[in-house]
């Protein structure tokens, strides 16, 4: 076909598709595809915490005995046993699964952000988030075009002191404040873990100023302390808070699924929007983390993550104290599988992201994450997936490559 035959796309395309912006840790997955660099940019679980043996063993006996409903269409919300399950497990983490809530089976938490978005915030609804924030929640609260209003974060996560100001001064302007997003451990993507302190006040201004909370908890289930704080859910006594969590980081990202718990009235809108999307998530995969979950295997996988990340996260801090000491600052996770870096110069991360690709080491600049596109020196680094000597060898080509920009 000649060029000149080919149909103007664009016009066909609905207006909305303006609001949709790539995420820029896929793409920038795509740039180091096949080539010799060593990633800090995505989100990876180390493949050595999957479970392969017992996963492919559970699968051939699910599909055997049970494979006349495991390879059948299921109800939206999920196959009925497989939530029950998943609230046992919850619950045996310490999550409140109260007598008003309800779960529903998302396709990975991604999809548990979208679905509660599209339901539950309009043109002009204010959301708030922590700053910086996990970018690809901040991508979909822009498409359903809320009016996203980030809060400064410290050591000790959001600071609820200035979010209060804050929500007094919006509630004098008549604003329409609905939601507050937050990832309060581990967060994504400082790796910081919000106070208990802060954690009650949080559950007290969403009383005071009647708001909910999206509560997004993929990292929670492996910190690296003996005591953290107890999620939002388990301290929430006002049904205020819809709990978002996912199997991608504790049993394999390849199953996508996910879950949100919470009020039964907004499940069941969910449950709604789901229909229009997906139908339901796989059914197949409910049934095998189903039987996971009861041999085990996922708090096995845990468990092994848990061991695995510390000591990863160990080596990472280890190295920045010894080679970019006087080059940055970076948070010192308690959980998780990211540490969030700023450079004392004013570098612009971005700029330089193409040169350290070129040195063989990849990072995630930290302008992404950010609501007011602060953060031009900040970098987030991902321990999870490199091994340990990769962790070396790539944070000394990150130091070199900095030092010599400084020098």
């Amino acid at each position: 076909m000649r060029e000149e035959d080919v149909p103007v796309y664009e016009k066909f395309l609905a207006g909305r598709v303006s609001r949709l912006v790539a995420s820029e840790v896929r793409e920038l997955l795509k740039l180091t595809e096949g080539k010799d660099v060593i990633s800090f940019a995505g989100g990876l679980p180390d493949p050595s915490t999957f479970m392969k043996e017992e996963l492919a063993e559970i699968a051939r006996e699910v599909i055997l005995r049970s494979g006349d409903k495991a390879l059948q269409y299921a109800p939206t919300k999920g196959v009925l046993v497989f939530r029950e399950t998943l609230k046992g497990f919850l619950r045996a983490h310490g999550v409140k699964v109260s007598e008003g809530d309800d779960v529903i089976v998302t396709t990975g938490s991604q999809e548990a952000i979208y679905l509660a978005s599209k339901t539950l915030v309009g043109p002009g609804d204010i959301v708030i988030v922590e700053e910086p924030t996990y970018l690809a929640a901040l991508n979909v609260f822009k498409f359903f075009k809320a009016r996203v209003i980030p809060v400064d974060m410290d050591d000790n996560g959001i600071k609820t002191d200035i979010l209060e100001e804050k929500l007094k001064a919006l509630k004098n302007e008549g604003a329409n404040v609905k939601l507050v997003y937050t990832v309060p451990t581990a967060q994504n993507p400082t790796g910081i873990t919000l106070s208990f302190e802060r954690r009650k006040h949080l559950l007290e201004l969403a009383s005071q100023h009647d708001l909910l909370l999206l509560e997004d908890d993929p990292y929670g289930y492996f910190t690296f302390e003996a005591e953290k704080p107890p999620p939002l859910k388990t301290m929430d006594s006002e049904g205020r808070v819809v709990y978002f969590g996912t199997f991608s980081k504790i049993v394999a990202p390849g199953f996508r699924l996910g879950w949100a718990l919470g009020p039964w009235k907004i499940i069941d809108v969910m449950e709604l929007a789901k229909q229009n999307v997906d139908l339901h998530s796989s059914t197949l995969a409910q049934y095998i983390c189903m039987e996971a979950i009861k041999r085990g295997v996922v708090d096995a996988t845990i468990e092994r993550a848990r061991h695995l990340y510390k000591a990863k996260r160990d080596i990472m801090l280890r190295e920045l104290e010894d080679h970019m000491e006087d080059l940055a600052t970076w948070t010192k996770p308690l959980g998780g599988i990211f540490i969030f870096l700023a450079l004392k110069s004013a570098m612009d991360t971005k700029k330089l992201l193409p040169e350290a690709i070129e040195k063989g080491v990849a990072y995630v600049p930290g302008q992404a994450f950010y609501v007011r596109k602060d953060g031009s020196n900040t970098m987030r680094l991902n321990y999870s997936y490199p091994t340990p000597d990769q962790i070396k060898t790539g944070i000394r080509r990150l130091s070199t490559l900095i030092r010599d920009k400084v020098t």
